[in-house]
């Protein structure tokens, strides 16, 4: 895995700083290139998981003449090789990015629809004056740019680009609205004004010459709902997209939720591989109360055992909490509504310390295999009603209006929120009608989730952290190919009777398979009990950290009424926090 950046301008000395600044993104090797011809300057720096690293270095330039920089994988990467053998493409250095190269050089926006892939890519068509840039069909990995007087600059992370793009250390007012509404920022627009984003599957096409964007392609993956279930082709999809994922010649570790779709994603790359190095979060101290913090891994320590996985323990403390607080937030570069960043950022470093390169995890399983009470719940007319006004789900409207009701507590991050009918407005220019399929309504809410909830919470947080610590994040249940099969089937027959009775697909293909503590589990999240460490903890640290935030030692009175409220103030200091950081104005 690797960063990419560039600029519309000769400008190699703005690209080399840029590299500076996201070095971890690529110990490998770097480099900056600028056409001598054009105003144009690329860098690159490089993961190297595929190839020798010598064999990979970019800029990389095309049969055609052409220039890419690409940062990620694809995962049918043999298979097309295979296809293409004799047929054009000579395939020498073993490096996806020369089949990435070739394939766009051949077939142009096409190929794009054909890889399997994480990516985020430039491609510098000289003749045509082109730009494109391009991120893969489930937003795995990022890609930001901005118009500026120059034309176009962009890269795999925001920080390097502030200082190029004039006030973009304001807050952006519609991103923070659309965050303070739903607790994510689905939208183009960044926290950053005048910086924006691809969306997942989306590829711009920039005239360099006239400076505007001139096409956009989009790759979805749409809620198709015909197909029966099979639990024997379950299984072998889940195998096949695992396989796919455990390409390369680093090593490879696992993050064990201890629920189904990581335990999944452990069990098949062991039958692959022959072995799992599996890594889960043990609480210390544990809190029972709403849930008990550790069931996960309690029931990840029993699958690791089974099947004599290589596993790990990470023990999160209140003191490795506050310890990677400041790095979690310089790291993911804007705010996220979950009081258990710093963990993901600590964990992270865990396994790059152990020597991982090459992660796994299960995210996407919940939303293409329903595994949210939320889903259930659209079965039910009285809830509908009350949060739409419809007993039913009637069209992509409905969809975008249910989704921006998604939490029950909305933040105020700003003292002037855009409304709810603008909100809708710019939901729906990012998300169209193409992912809907009246005859799967529950299936149309879920294949939104995938592109708009999944990237910006979970792949956007493992990129972050992972190549914070130069390691990349794959995610089998996320691949074109296991995502299409599973949208294929509807959501019927995904969920049973009881809210609490979804992901009948793995249930029913593993059972016998993965332990019943797994399989019977009632669903919790990967979260730290820190709003009842907040309440009971004796340790210093996290009294401290409270002090500063509060100015005062005493506990507030929110947390001894409730510890969900008490939950709920982390996602404002990490605001807060972030403000600071980055030198933010509202």
């Amino acid at each position: 895995m690797c960063g990419i950046y560039g600029i519309t301008e000769h400008d190699p000395e703005f690209v080399q700083q840029y590299i500076k600044t996201c070095e971890h993104r690529g110990p490998d090797g770097n480099k900056v290139w600028w056409d001598p011809d054009h105003k144009l300057t690329l860098g690159h720096n490089l993961l190297s998981i595929m190839a020798n690293p010598q064999l990979s270095i970019q800029p990389w330039k095309t049969p055609k003449g052409n220039t890419l920089v690409y940062n990620g994988e694809i995962f049918n990467y043999y298979e097309l090789k295979q296809k293409y053998n004799g047929k054009g493409f000579a395939g020498i250095t073993g490096c996806d990015t020369e089949l990435l190269a070739w394939g766009l050089d051949e077939f142009g926006l096409d190929f794009i629809d054909e890889i399997d892939s994480m990516h985020g890519f430039a491609y510098y068509r000289k003749d045509e004056q082109q730009l494109w840039l391009s991120r893969d069909h489930a937003g795995i990995k990022p890609l930001f740019y901005a118009e500026i007087n120059e034309g176009l600059v962009f890269g795999s992370e925001l920080k390097g680009m502030l200082d190029k793009v004039p006030g973009s250390r304001k807050m952006d007012n519609l991103a923070v609205s659309f965050m303070a509404r739903t607790g994510i920022n689905a939208l183009r627009n960044t926290f950053f004004t005048g910086i924006k984003k691809l969306l997942a599957g989306e590829t711009i096409v920039y005239d360099m010459a006239n400076k505007k964007i001139i096409n956009t392609h989009r790759v979805y993956i749409a809620p198709t709902s015909t197909k029966n279930f099979d639990q024997k082709e379950f299984r072998t999809m889940a195998h096949k997209t695992v396989e796919m994922c455990s390409i390369g010649r680093r090593k490879i570790g696992v993050f064990l939720s201890g629920g189904l779709d990581s335990s999944l994603v452990a069990y098949e790359l062991k039958q692959i591989k022959g072995e799992a190095n599996t890594f889960t979060n043990r609480m210390n101290p544990n809190v029972q109360a709403d849930e008990d913090y550790n069931s996960d891994a309690n029931c990840a320590k029993i699958l690791a055992e089974q099947n004599n996985f290589n596993h790990a323990e990470v023990v999160i403390t209140p003191e490795e909490f506050i310890d990677c607080w400041d790095d979690s937030i310089y790291y993911m570069e804007q705010p996220v509504y979950n009081p258990s960043m710093s963990m993901y950022c600590y964990t992270n470093k865990f396994l790059s310390n152990n020597g991982i390169i090459v992660t796994l995890a299960g995210d996407m399983g919940d939303e293409i295999l329903a595994g949210y009470p939320k889903y259930w719940k659209m079965k039910n007319p009285e809830w509908l009603e009350k949060q739409i006004g419809k007993t039913k789900i009637e069209s992509w409207d409905d969809v975008l209006k249910l989704w921006l009701r998604r939490i029950k507590r909305p933040l105020m991050l700003t003292d002037n929120p855009v409304s709810d009918d603008i909100l809708l407005k710019e939901f729906k220019k990012c998300y169209t009608g193409q992912l809907w399929n009246p005859n799967d309504p529950i299936g149309s809410y879920m294949a939104l989730d995938c592109v708009a909830q999944v990237p910006e919470e979970m792949f956007n947080r493992n990129d972050k952290y992972g190549m914070a610590y130069s390691m990349e994040g794959r995610f089998p249940l996320a691949t074109k190919t296991f995502m299409r099969y599973c949208m294929s089937i509807h959501t019927d027959k995904k969920m049973g009777a009881d809210k609490n009775d979804t992901k009948i697909l793995i249930k029913q293909a593993y059972a016998g398979i993965l332990p019943k503590e797994i399989l019977t589990k009632v669903k919790t999240g990967w979260t730290v009990p820190v709003g009842h460490w907040l309440t009971k903890s004796t340790s210093s640290k996290l009294n401290n950290f409270y002090k500063e935030r509060t100015g005062t030692a005493s506990k507030l009175n929110v947390y001894k009424a409730s510890q969900k409220a008490g939950k709920a103030l982390i996602p404002a200091w990490i605001v807060s926090d972030w403000i600071k950081k980055y030198n933010m104005t509202r």
